[in-house]
């Protein structure tokens, strides 16, 4: 579709001008929203707001204030690139929130938007309301969201960021140093446990790829500005998931717990093991195929993995 950028940088003038024009190519060309956003009124917002280095909840009255020409052409630069192209937003912005905290993204990563945001800023409860939390390891970690966040949930832990891919370890040491956490933050390069140290953590925590071969096929086009490597997961979508529940144990302090999630890949998760006791966790915020296992439950099932 082609989009006049030319007739909106000459005629539009304020904030509000060029949100609503987003908003109007945004629902013209029915994008799809996924990747920190769910309608094209929001989308427009932060990507407009974020283009002029504002927060989303500026006072209303700076919606009327005038933009420069080059301001107007940016915006409208971001906008052709999220209608045609069909980038996600946070990597044309260059970052992205995660329970609470903000996060510098690009194309090495996933966008953030994991339901587990709900339960770190929780703290886990109730399952580790009793127990105390020493040393935290977040697998597949991307750009460090999870682990960092778990971070600052619990400020007496250590914790560890895993992942197979030196890109995204590269993004997630520049969160690590972003958070100013150099002191409790490590990242690993390691193909899920193979090159970590062998020691106890009182939580594991994994956002792995679980996306099965179908679902993958048919993602929007936005998902395919993300990397492959941390979304597709095998057939079945459990290639990695099923390598954590062989290994995690060996891993997990005795009270320990594991919190995967595996999305739409629940189903094949329950359909493969009907003996394993999985606790599937409920979201207030929406969000679903995340389980949770103790070390205890992991070792009485371990001949089944």
């Amino acid at each position: 579709m082609q989009i006049n950028t030319e007739q909106a940088v000459e005629e539009l003038s304020t904030i509000r001008d060029m949100i609503r024009w987003a908003v109007s190519r945004f629902s013209e060309a029915k994008i799809f929203f996924g990747h920190g956003t769910d309608n094209a009124w929001d989308e427009a917002v932060n990507l407009v707001l974020n283009s002029v280095h504002l927060a989303w909840d500026v006072d209303k009255e700076v919606l009327d204030a005038r933009l420069t020409r080059q301001e107007r052409e940016k915006i409208a630069d971001w906008v052709v690139k999220r209608v045609k192209d069909r980038i996600p937003a946070a990597y044309l912005i260059g970052e992205a929130w995660f329970a609470g905290l903000k996060f510098y993204v690009d194309q090495r990563v996933l966008v953030p938007r994991s339901p587990l945001a709900e339960m770190i800023e929780q703290r886990f409860e109730p399952w580790l309301q009793y127990k105390p939390v020493g040393r935290i390891l977040d697998l597949c970690t991307g750009s460090g969201c999870i682990g960092i966040a778990c971070a600052a949930a619990f400020p007496e832990a250590s914790v560890d960021l895993v992942d197979i891919s030196a890109d995204a370890l590269a993004v997630a040491k520049l969160n690590i140093k972003r958070h100013h956490m150099e002191d409790r933050v490590s990242a690993i390069r390691s193909d899920v446990f193979n090159g970590v140290a062998e020691q106890q953590y009182d939580l594991i925590v994994s956002n792995p790829p679980y996306v099965d071969a179908e679902d993958f096929a048919s993602m929007p086009d936005e998902y395919h500005h993300e990397p492959a490597l941390g979304l597709s997961s095998g057939d079945d979508g459990l290639d990695v998931t099923r390598r954590i529940l062989r290994e995690a144990v060996d891993y997990l302090s005795d009270d320990g717990l594991l919190i995967v999630e595996v999305g739409n890949s629940e189903i094949h998760l329950q359909e493969q093991y009907p003996q394993v006791p999985f606790l599937w966790l409920d979201f207030e915020h929406g969000g679903h195929g995340v389980f949770m296992l103790t070390a205890e439950q992991l070792k009485g099932c371990a001949h089944l993995f």
